[in-house]
C-alpha cells in the first residue's frame, strides 16, 4: 500500500517506509502533477510551476530527466504503482486519487457538503480531511505556484475547520477540544474575524471568559494596526452577548420584550415565589384572555430573575392555542429539554414516562427555571414538571389550568387588561412620550377604545408609529367607531374569544372589504403591497384602496412601512377559516392563481430590467389571469427595489406553486428570480427555489424543463463556489436536451460547462465547451452569446498563461457586447480584458478596463461583482506603483464582501495586510 503526501513535505510512503524522491526540483515536478492528479499538465505550465518563470536553457531535458527518475522510484512500489503519462502535450499522474492526500482532502470536503447528511456524518468527513494535514503543504518547495497553492489550501482548511467546529459543539464535543482545533488556526489567520468570533464563543461556552476577552483584544488591536478597521458585527456580538451556555446548562429564553411596561403587581407576585424554591418545586400559572400579554410578561420576568437560576433556563412553546397546528405533544417538548441538558439521542428513553422520569432526575439538585408557554391543558403540562426543590416552572395559558392548582398546588396569577396608566405608558414606549404628551385627549380615547388590551394597543401604536403623518386624534377617531369590537375581548371564553371578537369586527365590514379580508389569508407571504392585494381581488389598484382602508380602520390589517400591509397570525387563521367556509374552492383557486400570476409576470419584467439580453424565448408563461396587472418596473433601481420588498413573499410563492400544483409557475418563478438572487449573493434561497422548481418538473415528467432547471442549478452552484456539483447538473442537462434539444439551450449549457470546467482546472474541456458554445451561438446569429463564449475562451487562455491569444478573444468580446448594449456581458468582458492587460504589464489600460467594468456592475446594482472588480482594480494600482489607490479600492471591495458575507473577503483582507 502506497500513499503520496502533499499536505506537508512532498513524500511517498510505501508500507510504512518513505521512499527517496530526490532533490527539491524533482519533488516539485511530482507535486506539480499530483496537485491535479489525473489531468495532463501542459509542459509550459509544469515548467513554470517548477522553475518559477526562470527556466534554464535546457529545461525540457531537465524535466524529462526528473520524470524518468520518478518513474524508477515508482517501480519499487509494484503492480499498483502510480504512472507518469505523457498525453495531450503534457504530463499526468495516473493514480488512485484516494492515495494522494490532497485529492483525498478535496474529496472529503466535497462529500461533507452533500445534502441530507446527519451532523455526525458531516463531522466524520471533516475530521478525516483535517487529519490529513501534517505541516504546511509542499513544505520545502519554493516559487509562486507552490506559495499560491499553499494559500488556497490554507483557506480550504480554514473553511473546513469553521464548518466543523459548530457541528462538533452540536454533537456534544467538549468546548475545550473545539477551542484547541481553532486556536492554532487563529495564530495562522489572525485577521479572520469569523474565526476569532467562533473561538471567543467556544471559550465562553467553556467558562473561559478571561481567555475570550484576551482573544478579542488581540484581534481588535491587529485589525486596527494592520487594516485600519474596527471589529465587525459578528466579532462584537461574540464578546458582548451573554456567555454561551455550558453543555447541560441551557439558556433558552426568547429575546426580552422591547418597551415592556406595567404589570407591577403581577411581577411582585411572581417575585414572591422565588423564596419558596429552596423548599419545594414551585409551579405558577399565568392565565388570561388572548392578546392580554401573558407570554410577554412571562418572558420579561424570566429575564429579570434568570441569575437566580444559575443551572439554566428551559423554554418551550407548547402551541396550545396555535392556529398553525395541534398542540405540541409532551414527548416533543421533553426530547427538546433532554437534548438541551446533554442527553444523547441513543440514551433517550422511548416513552413519555421514561423521558419524564429522566428529566426530573436531571433537574434534581439544580436551580433551574422552566417556562412552558401557551399550554393547552393540565395533561399536556404534567410530564414536564420538575419534582425537586430548587426549580420553578411558569406556565402560560388562555385556560385557568384549575387541575394544576388543585392537584399540584400551582400558584395561579390571573392577568387582566391594563389599567389606564399602564396603557398610556405602553403607548408612550412604542410611539414616544412627545406625541403622547402632545395629544392627551386623543390618548385617553385610544386607551378607552382598546379596553386596556395590550394586543389592541400594540396594533394601534404600530399604526401611529409607522406614519407620523397620522395624528393620534385621527387614530382615536377610527378606533372610536369600532369600540364595541374591542370591548368583547375582556369577557368571552378564552378558547373562542378571538373568533368572537374578530367576527364582531368582521360583521361591520361592507362586502368588498369582507371579501378582501378573507382572500388576504391566501396571500403566500407575511405581508403584501397594494398591487399584490389588487391582484388577489382581481381589480385595479385604485379600486382596491377603499376596502384596504376599511380593513386598516377596523384593525383587521396593519399598515406597515413602505406601503405594505399585514395581520396577526390569529387574524390570518380566522380569515382563512372564513375563506374556506364562504368562498367556493374554484374562487379560492382563482385568487391563488391571480396572486401567483402577479408575482410571476412582475418578476419576469424585473428580471428583464436586470438582464435584458438573457435568453427568454422558451420562458414565456401563459397569459396573465384576468384582473391582474403586473407592476411597472421602468428601470434597474425599480426592479431591485421590488425584488427586495417582495423577497419573502416570492420565496413563499414558490413553495405555494408546488403545494397547489401550479407547475408552470413552479418552473418559471425561480428562473425569473435567479438574476436577483445571484446579485444579492442569496445562495440559500437561490438553491432552495430552484430545488422546488426541479421537483415540480420531475413530478410532471417534463424532460426539457428538467434540463432547463438543471442548467440554472449548475450556474447557481458554480457561482456559489461548488463547481463539482455544478458540473454534475450541467452534464445531466446536456444529456436531457440531447441532439434534438433547442440549439440556444444547448449553447447555454456548453457555455456554462466551459466556465465550470475552467473553475475545476479542466482546461482542455473548458476550451472544447467554449468552442462548441461559440459555434452554436454563431449558427443562431446570437451576438451576445458569441461574445460570452469569446470571453470564456479568453479566460481559458488567461488561465493557461496565453495572454497574447487571450487579448484577441477579450477585445472581440468587449466590442460585441458594447455594440449590442449587453451591459452585464460587457461588464464581464471589460474585467477579462483588464486582467489580460494587467498580466501583459499594460497597467494603465488595465485600470481603464476595470473602471469601465466597475461602472457597469454598479449601474446594475451587482455589489458582489462590483467588489470583485474593485479587488482587481486594487491589484492593478498596486502593480502600477500606486499603493494608496490600491488600498482605497481594496477597502471598498472589503466593505462590499463583508456586507454580503462573501468568502472573498478573506483574500482582500490578506491583500490589505500585506
Amino acid at each position: 500500500m502506497w500513499e503520496l503526501r502533499l499536505l506537508g513535505p512532498v513524500e511517498l510512503w510505501v508500507d510504512g517506509r518513505r521512499l527517496d524522491l530526490g532533490p527539491a526540483k524533482q519533488r516539485a515536478v511530482l507535486a506539480g502533477m499530483a496537485a491535479e492528479a489525473g489531468r495532463a499538465v501542459p509542459l509550459e505550465e509544469l515548467i513554470d510551476r517548477v522553475w518559477d518563470g526562470t527556466p534554464p536553457r535546457t529545461v525540457r531535458n531537465a524535466l524529462h530527466t526528473y520524470v524518468l527518475r520518478l518513474r524508477r522510484v515508482f517501480e519499487e512500489i509494484g503492480a499498483d504503482a502510480p504512472r507518469l503519462e505523457f498525453r495531450n502535450g503534457g504530463y499526468a499522474l495516473a493514480a488512485d486519487p484516494d492515495r494522494v492526500d490532497l485529492s483525498r482532502f478535496r474529496d472529503l470536503i466535497a462529500r461533507s457538503r452533500r445534502s441530507g447528511l446527519a451532523p455526525s456524518e458531516v463531522a466524520a468527513y471533516l475530521r478525516e480531511a483535517l487529519a490529513l494535514w501534517t505541516d504546511q503543504p509542499l513544505t520545502g518547495l519554493g516559487g509562486d505556484w507552490a506559495a499560491g497553492l499553499r494559500d488556497d489550501l490554507a483557506q480550504q482548511r480554514l473553511a473546513a475547520a469553521l464548518a466543523l467546529a459548530p457541528v462538533e459543539l452540536g454533537l456534544g464535543t467538549a468546548p475545550a477540544a473545539v477551542a484547541e482545533l481553532l486556536r492554532p488556526l487563529l495564530d495562522e489567520h489572525p485577521l479572520v474575524e469569523p474565526l476569532a468570533a467562533l473561538l471567543i464563543r467556544t471559550l465562553r461556552r467553556d467558562g473561559r471568559e478571561a481567555e475570550a476577552q484576551a482573544v478579542f483584544a488581540r484581534t481588535r488591536r491587529r485589525l486596527h494596526d494592520e487594516l485600519g478597521t474596527a471589529p465587525g458585527t459578528e466579532l462584537r456580538q461574540a464578546i458582548q452577548s451573554r456567555p454561551a451556555p455550558e453543555a447541560g446548562r441551557p439558556r433558552q429564553l426568547p429575546m426580552d420584550v422591547r418597551g415592556f411596561t406595567g404589570r407591577r403587581a403581577e411581577l411582585e407576585r411572581l417575585d414572591d415565589l422565588l423564596g419558596r424554591t429552596g423548599r419545594e418545586a414551585v409551579v405558577a400559572t399565568l392565565s388570561g384572555t388572548a392578546g392580554v400579554g401573558k407570554s410577554a410578561l412571562a418572558v420579561h420576568w424570566a429575564h429579570r430573575v434568570q441569575d437566580a437560576f444559575p443551572d439554566g433556563q428551559l423554554y418551550v412553546n407548547l402551541r396550545g392555542f396555535d392556529p398553525s397546528g395541534p398542540p405540541a405533544p409532551p414527548a416533543e417538548a421533553l426530547r427538546g429539554f433532554l437534548e438541551a441538558l446533554g442527553v444523547l439521542p441513543q440514551r433517550m428513553p422511548a416513552d413519555v414516562a421514561g423521558q419524564s422520569a429522566l428529566f426530573r432526575s436531571l433537574l434534581s439538585g439544580r436551580r433551574m427555571l422552566v417556562l412552558l408557554d401557551n399550554a393547552a391543558d393540565a395533561g399536556q403540562v404534567r410530564p414536564l414538571l420538575p419534582g425537586a426543590a430548587g426549580c420553578l416552572t411558569l406556565i402560560t395559558s388562555r385556560g385557568r389550568l384549575g387541575g394544576l392548582v388543585a392537584a399540584e398546588g400551582a400558584r395561579p396569577v390571573r392577568l387582566e387588561t391594563l389599567s389606564g396608566g399602564e396603557a398610556r405608558d405602553l403607548l408612550a414606549r412604542r410611539i414616544g412620550p412627545r406625541r403622547v404628551d402632545a395629544e392627551p385627549s386623543a390618548v385617553a380615547e385610544i386607551v378607552a377604545a382598546c379596553a386596556g388590551l395590550p394586543l389592541a394597543l400594540a396594533i394601534t401604536a404600530a399604526r401611529a408609529a409607522t406614519d407620523e403623518g397620522f395624528t393620534l386624534g385621527t387614530v382615536a377617531a377610527e378606533l372610536t367607531d369600532s369600540r364595541h369590537r374591542l370591548d368583547a375581548l375582556a369577557d368571552t371564553d378564552p378558547a373562542t374569544d378571538v373568533r368572537a371578537v374578530f367576527s364582531w369586527s368582521y360583521r361591520t365590514l361592507d362586502p368588498p372589504a369582507a371579501r378582501l379580508f378573507r382572500l388576504f389569508a391566501l396571500h403566500p407571504g407575511p405581508d403584501a403591497g397594494l398591487a399584490g392585494i389588487a391582484a388577489l381581488l382581481g381589480v385595479p389598484a385604485a379600486e382596491a384602496r377603499a376596502p384596504l382602508a376599511r380593513l386598516v380602520q377596523a384593525n383587521l390589517l396593519v399598515e406597515q412601512p413602505a406601503g405594505r400591509y399585514g395581520c396577526h397570525d390569529l387574524l390570518r387563521a380566522y380569515a382563512r377559516e372564513l375563506a374556506d367556509s364562504h368562498d367556493p374552492e374554484a374562487d379560492r383557486r382563482a385568487a391563488t392563481r391571480r396572486i401567483l400570476d402577479y408575482y410571476l409576470h412582475t418578476a419576469l419584467v424585473g428580471d428583464e430590467r436586470l438582464y435584458p439580453h438573457r435568453h427568454r424565448f422558451h420562458y414565456r408563461p401563459e397569459a396573465v389571469a384576468p384582473g391582474v396587472r403586473p407592476a411597472d418596473l421602468p428601470d434597474i433601481p425599480a426592479a431591485l427595489a421590488w425584488f427586495a420588498a417582495e423577497e419573502r413573499s416570492l420565496r413563499a410563492a414558490v413553495e405555494l406553486t408546488a403545494a397547489q400544483g401550479f407547475d408552470s409557475h413552479a418552473w418559471l418563478l425561480p428562473w425569473a428570480m435567479s438574476t436577483y438572487f445571484e446579485r444579492q449573493w442569496n445562495g440559500r434561497d437561490w438553491l432552495a427555489c430552484l430545488g422546488v422548481s426541479l421537483a415540480a418538473a420531475e413530478r410532471a415528467g417534463d424532460a426539457f424543463w428538467q434540463a432547463r432547471i438543471l442548467c440554472n442549478l449548475g450556474n447557481a452552484y458554480r457561482e456559489l463556489g461548488r463547481p463539482e456539483e455544478a458540473h454534475t447538473h450541467l452534464t445531466r442537462a446536456l444529456e436531457l436536451f440531447g441532439d434534438t434539444g433547442n440549439l440556444d439551450e444547448r449553447a447555454l449549457v456548453h457555455l456554462n460547462l466551459g466556465t465550470t470546467a475552467r473553475r475545476l482546472g479542466h482546461y482542455e474541456e473548458a476550451l472544447s465547451q467554449g468552442k462548441q458554445a461559440l459555434e452554436r451561438y454563431g449558427q443562431l446569429g446570437d451576438r451576445p452569446g458569441m461574445a460570452s463564449a469569446l470571453n470564456n475562451l479568453g479566460w481559458c487562455h488567461v488561465t493557461l498563461g496565453n495572454f497574447a491569444e487571450a487579448l484577441g478573444y477579450c477585445q472581440r468580446a468587449v466590442a460585441i457586447q458594447e455594440a449590442v448594449a449587453n451591459w452585464p456581458g460587457a461588464a464581464h468582458s471589460w474585467d477579462s480584458l483588464g486582467y489580460v492587460h494587467h498580466h501583459l504589464g499594460d497597467y494603465d489600460d488595465a485600470i481603464r478596463c476595470y473602471r469601465r467594468s466597475q461602472e457597469l456592475f454598479h449601474r446594475q446594482g451587482d455589489r458582489r461583482l462590483e467588489a470583485t472588480i474593485l479587488s482587481h482594480l486594487g491589484d492593478a494600482h498596486q502593480a502600477a506603483g500606486d499603493p494608496a489607490a490600491a488600498r482605497q479600492a481594496w477597502r471598498q471591495a472589503l466593505q462590499f464582501f463583508t456586507d454580503l458575507d462573501h468568502p472573498d473577503a478573506a483574500e482582500v483582507r490578506a491583500k490589505l495586510r500585506e
